[in-house]
């Protein structure tokens, strides 16, 4: 059922309240800045962690598929889960040191937390086109 309603000449015109579009637009304005700066953070963490290697393979850790997440919030923390290509991986020390110290020298990263997990497991499929090809794989 459809009900017409009638309304006053001062309701017609369904502008919204200039004091209220103001608001709406700086509210979005800081939101699309806060998210461009955010991705731009982002991009940075994975530039980053594409100088990380494994001393052993020369392949950088991000397009070997070794990061499984990355994770920052909006105070800078940043959380990272990566595995390895191998549970007994003897540079792995190093390796994480190298992921927390280049990661944590990326503006608006204020702490890096580094997990290592192994599920999934990692296998060659994981691994970029790019890194496949370094490798022999294709």
């Amino acid at each position: 059922m459809l009900v017409k309603t009638q309304y006053h000449d001062s309701e017609r015109d369904s502008k919204p309240h200039p004091e209220l579009t103001g608001k709406l637009t700086t509210a979005f304005l800081i939101f699309n800045i806060t998210m461009n700066e955010f991705l731009e953070t982002e991009e940075k963490i994975v530039r980053m962690l594409k100088t990380v290697f494994d001393p052993e393979i020369p392949v950088n850790i991000y397009d070997l598929g070794l990061i499984y997440k990355i994770d920052l919030d909006a105070e800078g923390f940043l959380v990272i889960d990566m595995t390895l290509t191998a549970p007994n991986c003897p540079a792995v020390d190093f390796i994480v040191e190298d992921v927390r110290m280049k990661t944590l020298s990326v503006e608006g990263v204020k702490d890096v937390h580094v997990n290592i997990v192994y599920e999934p497991a990692w296998d060659k499929s994981m691994m970029s086109e790019e890194a496949q090809l370094e490798l022999g794989f294709l």
